[in-house]
């Protein structure tokens, strides 16, 4: 799997909780197939994943409850803000998280949304839940680590 790599790229959205919920792997950057004013409305940063997840449906990987604003300037021909959008990856990608999704226990969550040359990209990973005992110690490693930064 392909990872993002940070030269011109402008973030437009992140999932930060979906790092504390769930252990993530496989960084996989993605296309997403957009319509009519929604590009519009990525542009002024009007996107929110926090509730997004990614399934797989008959050999095609979509992305469900991503949230963009309607365009502010836009008539009639706006978009549903939480319509299903289709990802862009190979066959052959979609096919390897459809086997990982299928082995059980895993699922798939959109981590950030940017802009990559120009064109809209999104960011999924393979994800496995945590434990309330493995969020309680992202908790305490995450305080620990603010105390030294102040000690300091």
């Amino acid at each position: 799997m392909k990872k993002a790599s940070t030269s011109n790229i402008k973030i437009i959205a992140s999932n930060r909780k979906a790092h504390f919920n769930y252990f993530l792997s496989d960084f996989t950057e993605c296309g997403i197939v957009l319509v009519g004013t929604e590009i519009k409305s990525l542009r002024t940063h009007s996107c929110s994943i926090k509730d997004a997840y990614v399934l797989v449906r008959n050999g095609e990987i979509e992305i469900v409850n991503m949230h963009i604003n309607p365009y502010e300037h836009g008539n009639i021909f706006n978009h549903d803000p939480l319509r299903t959008r289709k990802l862009l990856l190979h066959k052959k990608e979609i096919s390897w998280f459809f086997n990982q999704l299928k082995k059980g226990g895993y699922t798939i969550v959109p981590t950030r949304v940017y802009f990559r040359n120009g064109r809209a990209k999104v960011e999924i990973a393979l994800a496995k839940g945590k434990k309330l005992y493995d969020k309680r110690e992202a908790i305490k490693q995450r305080d620990l680590k603010r105390d030294m930064r102040e000690s300091d």
